[in-house]
């Protein structure tokens, strides 16, 4: 009997990695933010086009990559997170897998920029599938800018999965709301297709929370702050009058 197991190539195993890392463009935001702010960003930009169908682009402050780093973020179970098993037991950052670069580049075309605070020049690196096109140095500003273009354009069927820019814009606003609302004390900004969805500043959390729900959301919050010895709580609940039933 002839041996039948064989390992898988890089590209294809990125792909497979992909379908359970991005299941729509909203996966990519999700990815991309936390990326920023594991960073340490204190400014983040958000610009979509398409329901992200066409770009995602995240653009932050944070303390960017050395060329080195940002060549390795883009292979698989490659992190600064974690460097033994022990580590997976004291996290505190969002992502430490090394999975999502790895996984998004597999299906999309990518452009990331990135600088860090030390040194003079950037790193511009373009990957389509997996492929690197290029790799120079660049005049560009602290921080990092990853744009993904085109995503799945080299999966037609699962392109072909996602719903209406509708429902996929509604998806990307439901993500950006969820980091949001977690990181009050960082800006955000979101566009969509040139316009502006929201312009966040930075602030406490109910500020933050009247920000993204609007003003008359103010007046339903009520303040929780409980210590005991198992467990802390902070944060606010809406009066029990204006709660709404509804799907979801």
């Amino acid at each position: 009997m002839s041996d039948i197991i064989q390992l898988l190539p890089d590209h294809v195993a990125n792909q497979i990695a992909a379908g359970e890392v991005v299941q729509r463009p909203a996966s990519v935001v999700k990815e991309l933010l936390e990326n920023a702010i594991d960073a340490g960003a204190t400014s983040i930009k958000l610009l979509v086009k398409d329901a992200g169908k066409t770009l995602i682009q995240v653009i932050d402050d944070g303390k960017g990559m050395s060329t080195t780093d940002a060549r390795m973020s883009f292979e698989r179970h490659a992190t600064s997170k974690i460097q033994k098993a022990e580590d997976l037991f004291n996290l505190s950052t969002k992502g430490f897998r090394g999975e999502a670069l790895a996984s998004i580049a597999a299906i999309a075309h990518v452009e990331l920029k990135t600088k860090p605070v030390d040194q003079e020049l950037g790193t511009n690196i373009k990957i389509e599938g997996s492929k690197i096109i290029s790799q120079d140095f660049i005049s560009t500003g602290e921080g990092t800018s990853l744009a993904v273009k085109n995503l799945f354009y080299n999966i037609p069927a699962r392109r072909n999965f996602l719903k209406s820019d509708t429902v996929e814009t509604r998806h990307i606003i439901d993500e950006f709301q969820r980091v949001a609302l977690a990181h009050s004390d960082i800006s955000f900004l979101l566009h969509h297709n040139n316009n502006e969805v929201y312009h966040l500043k930075a602030g406490n959390l109910r500020q933050r929370i009247v920000a993204v729900f609007g003003t008359k959301m103010n007046e339903k919050l009520v303040p929780i702050d409980e210590k005991t010895d198992i467990v802390t709580i902070q944060g606010f609940v809406a009066k029990p009058e204006f709660s709404k039933r509804k799907r979801g």
